[in-house]
């Protein structure tokens, strides 16, 4: 055997190694990059929820407005604060709204809301899954639409943080849904209703048992997006396997006045029992050990998938 191919040898076999090895590295690299990061959406829902109750008045939610301020501070961020007449009197509420812009005519609308139930404010509800994870997965959803300050190749898209979904006294249609039907009335006068080509709420999605289901009230086309975005990220098991006949949520304000609109939501959360007969729904149980990352990885591929898929129609 040749002395120096024997010791050229084990050299070429590091070089193979470091070359593959590499390769391998920027294929994780790249792959992690494709998808959503439920781990950070699950930290900022822990920061969240460690604010404490959010309901109007309170320091918790006053602390959570600050918050998202912060997340926001280098991009397009508007408030809207507006007094909305409740069933409890006069209260001042605040809806944000981020801002990414496309090069295409039209708005993607991506929503939550972010404050707890107001009735509940005497008890620790800190809405875990209901309110502070949907708010985690929006946070990180901007990680994935920040372009340097360039425009995006498809719509604008347009993360919304309602406040006020839930209701002041007891749910009506006055007693509810505060913030978006601020948002539609206020959007319908100034021309921007007519620019959504799609309004995307997001409710209740970080249960660790993920179950999202087909809204009556939700618009059918969207609805077949978004089936085959799940289909396409190969997580068509956890969307629309049942359905409810209409949930009135934010985004029936839009959907009332013709906007192409679903609601992501996962109704059923936790056990249904004589101790819980809505689950842990609007609960102290609601804690951050029922959500998981897991889940949100799985909501962020697919929302991205189907707002992917929206810039091409």
């Amino acid at each position: 055997m040749n002395p120096v191919r024997s010791w050229l040898r084990p050299l070429r076999a590091i070089a193979l190694c470091l070359v593959v090895g590499g390769m391998a590295a920027a294929a994780s690299v790249f792959g992690q990059a494709q998808h959503f990061s439920g781990e950070r959406a699950l930290e900022y829902a822990r920061e969240f929820v460690a604010f404490g109750p959010r309901y109007n008045g309170s320091e918790g939610l006053a602390k959570a407005q600050a918050y998202l301020r912060k997340q926001f501070a280098k991009d397009e961020l508007s408030e809207d604060t507006f007094v909305a007449d409740t069933a409890v009197g006069a209260q001042v509420l605040h809806n944000f709204v981020v801002k990414f812009p496309g090069k295409k005519d039209g708005i993607i609308v991506l929503a939550t809301h972010y404050e707890t139930n107001y009735p509940l404010r005497n008890t620790s509800f800190v809405g875990a899954n209901d309110g502070a994870s949907t708010t985690g997965l929006l946070i990180e959803m901007a990680n994935h639409l920040r372009m340097g300050g360039k425009p995006r190749e498809g719509y604008s898209v347009w993360l919304v943080f309602f406040d006020g979904e839930e209701a002041v006294k007891s749910w009506t249609n006055s007693d509810s849904l505060y913030g978006s039907r601020h948002a539609a009335a206020k959007w319908a006068n100034d021309g921007t209703l007519k620019k959504i080509k799609a309004f995307i709420l997001t409710d209740m999605i970080g249960d660790k048992n993920l179950d999202i289901v087909r809204d009556g009230n939700s618009t059918p086309w969207l609805i077949d997006v978004v089936k085959q975005a799940a289909v396409r990220e190969g997580d068509q098991h956890y969307f629309f396997q049942s359905s409810i006949p209409g949930e009135e949520d934010d985004h029936l304000p839009f959907v009332q006045r013709g906007v192409p609109s679903i609601d992501i939501i996962d109704v059923d959360y936790g056990p249904h029992d004589s101790a819980h007969p809505d689950g842990y729904h609007h609960t102290p149980e609601d804690t951050l050990d029922k959500i998981s990352a897991k889940s949100l990885t799985i909501d962020g591929d697919v929302i991205l998938e189907a707002i992917r898929m929206l810039d091409q129609r």
